[in-house]
């Protein structure tokens, strides 16, 4: 098969913060293989979680370097390509990416979408929650003003761990609870917070109706975890400290849920097996996303029928996202009836 490479960049139409920085602008990957006159689309954007880091020329020069070694294979040969990526230690956003690319090509062969061959439900899909990032508590205000505008918002999940300290993220906090009273409202720190206001913040949050609260310590602290969920009333989920399924079983008498993103993960072979996993441990499952296009986002919508929670809300603030793909119907992200990943490029110049 052939294996054809090619930069987007994309703009957030509101930058995002969060506790360790600002994203306005990303320049992600675009991923095609080829084969018997078929396409397979997947797509990998970088991703930085403390000192580990996914670049995009890490990505693209990972990238260059497969395509000679993977020309042999066809994409039925799945097994196979999983074990030289494994032994030649390729990054999750690649594995992400070629994964997506490698389904997209099977459910075009057979031409089916990837959630009808998995014999997945649509009609069960959760709605997507929509993201506050750090700001003042007249900027949150407005962006919660800008959300409501945009779509049918159900959910909203609020970044805390604001740098100012636990103080800043209390008054953006019922900031947004004051402009949006009748909606449940998420809260997901990205590990911004130290033991003792994790377990500070984490008492008030469900004190005020909060349902969970994602990655409240920071990545490496997972052992403060079991003290955290001792003295916390609230849910806890981990996003920035679980990055595949061997990664559960160490977390799972600590923590309540886990969030899967395709970047962290691998792709969808990956993010499967994080799924049963987190089932056999009696946990709840999350998508979420970094700055992902239609194209990936559309790869997670495939799973969506298996998750309690949705986060997939990256391509929705977008300003020139090149491709088209799920359905924002009701406040929820659904995958089309195209076959495999049913993403189509759109009019907009990547």
């Amino acid at each position: 098969m052939q294996i054809e490479i090619k930069l987007f960049t994309v703009n957030k139409r509101f930058p995002l913060t969060i506790s360790r920085g600002t994203t306005a602008q990303t320049t992600n990957l675009w991923v095609k293989i080829f084969h018997d006159g078929i396409e397979g689309w997947g797509e990998a954007s970088p991703f930085g979680v403390g000192n580990h880091a996914q670049s995009t020329d890490l990505i693209q020069d990972h990238l260059n370097q497969l395509a000679p070694i993977l020309k042999t294979f066809n994409p039925l040969q799945r097994q196979q390509i999983e074990i030289i990526l494994t032994r030649l230690q390729v990054p999750s956003s690649v594995r992400a990416a070629l994964d997506m690319a490698l389904f997209d090509w099977l459910g075009k062969c057979v031409e089916l979408p990837l959630w009808q061959i998995w014999g997945l439900d649509p009609n069960v899909i959760v709605p997507t929650s929509v993201t506050i990032g750090i700001n003042s508590p007249a900027g949150a205000k407005a962006r919660v003003r800008d959300w409501l505008q945009f779509m049918d918002v159900r959910l909203l999940k609020v970044k805390l761990g604001n740098p100012n300290g636990i103080n800043a993220d209390r008054d953006m906090l019922r900031a947004v609870q004051q402009e949006a009273p009748d909606l449940q409202l998420f809260v997901d720190a990205n590990g911004g917070w130290s033991l003792e206001d994790a377990v500070y913040m984490c008492n008030w949050l469900s004190d005020i109706g909060i349902k969970y609260v994602e990655q409240p310590l920071p990545r490496g602290q997972e052992t403060s975890l079991a003290a955290l969920k001792e003295k916390s009333s609230l849910p806890i989920f981990v996003d920035e400290s679980c990055f595949t399924n061997c990664d559960i079983p160490h977390l799972a008498n600590y923590v309540d849920g886990i969030n899967i993103k395709l970047m962290k993960s691998g792709g969808l072979t990956e993010a499967m097996r994080m799924v049963h996993t987190a089932r056999a441990y009696g946990l709840k499952v999350m998508f979420g996303c970094y700055s992902d296009s239609t194209l990936a986002n559309t790869a997670a919508a495939q799973l969506a029928p298996l998750a309690d929670y949705l986060d997939l809300d990256s391509h929705l603030n977008l300003m020139n996202d090149p491709f088209t793909g799920a359905l924002l119907q009701e406040g929820r992200i659904l995958p089309n009836d195209l076959p495999g990943l049913g993403v189509q490029y759109s009019a907009f110049t990547a």
